[in-house]
């Protein structure tokens, strides 16, 4: 990276930081109104909320694990599933026919409701809140998958086809990469959705969990803690997020980077 993209890049963070001071000054500010503290919470409360779960009473750790296995396992699960079926039916021209109007309704309804059926099924343990988390991310990750396939230039096939290529080949070495790069842009917005499907079902009936923890504040009229809540989950999911970037800028370095292709 040359040293004058550095400066901006370093520059733009700076402009970020001081940003999220603005606010978090004027946010501090405007609560000493109490009516303003009531809906809003106070930030140096939050804050203080969070350093007793993290560091005096250290019991948001047992929470923030069940939060987060439940959320990375919906992760791993929709987006392998959903990357199997994507591949299926964008190479299955019949069964992605005969499927179509099932998978379009599916996709159509509401999936919050199914958490009760799911608590029915599995219990008001993880796995409950896996699935209901599962079927967000697994239609986000499936219908990009899909269209990858579906996309794969004919160009491409027939001088493949034309170099020997079987359909064993021609799946492993033309469609599964083009499916990768619209699998990944899928990844983030799935990361968020498995967050929101495991705190939606913690919401619906839990006994542990970030989601339990702000269930039971909103219960008191406790904002702060609630607040405090947000902010973990936000941070997790940043981080998760970051993972998911540092992967794909691994598996997919053979892409060129945006802007380079008009300078070659």
């Amino acid at each position: 990276m040359s040293n004058s993209k550095k400066s901006n890049s370093y520059t733009m963070r700076f402009w970020q930081i001081l940003l999220l001071v603005i606010i978090l000054v004027a946010w501090h500010f405007a609560a000493r109104d109490k009516n303003f503290a009531f809906f809003f919470g106070q930030p140096i409360e939050i804050a203080k909320v969070v350093w007793v779960w993290f560091v005096v009473n250290a019991d948001i750790y047992r929470h923030l694990g069940v939060t987060l296995s439940e959320t990375v396992l919906a992760f791993f699960i929709g987006t392998i599933a959903g990357l199997a079926a994507g591949l299926w039916l964008g190479l299955s021209r019949g069964a992605s026919a005969l499927l179509d109007p099932y998978i379009t309704a599916a996709n159509s309804m509401p999936r919050v409701i199914l958490a009760p059926i799911f608590g029915m099924w599995f219990g008001l343990g993880i796995w409950s809140k896996v699935a209901l988390a599962v079927t967000l991310v697994f239609f986000i990750v499936f219908f990009n998958v899909y269209q990858g396939v579906r996309e794969v230039s004919s160009t491409l096939l027939d001088n493949a086809r034309m170099l020997g290529a079987n359909r064993k080949q021609l799946l492993r070495h033309v469609y599964i990469p083009s499916a990768t790069s619209w699998v990944f842009s899928s990844l983030h917005t799935s990361v968020g959705l498995a967050f929101v499907g495991a705190v939606v079902g913690e919401y619906l009936g839990s006994a542990s969990g970030v989601g339990y923890l702000i269930l039971q504040a909103e219960g008191t009229l406790d904002v702060n803690t609630v607040f405090a809540g947000i902010v973990v989950l936000t941070v997790c999911a940043l981080i998760l997020d970051g993972l998911v970037t540092l992967f794909e800028d691994r598996m997919l370095s053979w892409k060129p980077k945006a802007g380079e292709t008009e300078k070659l």
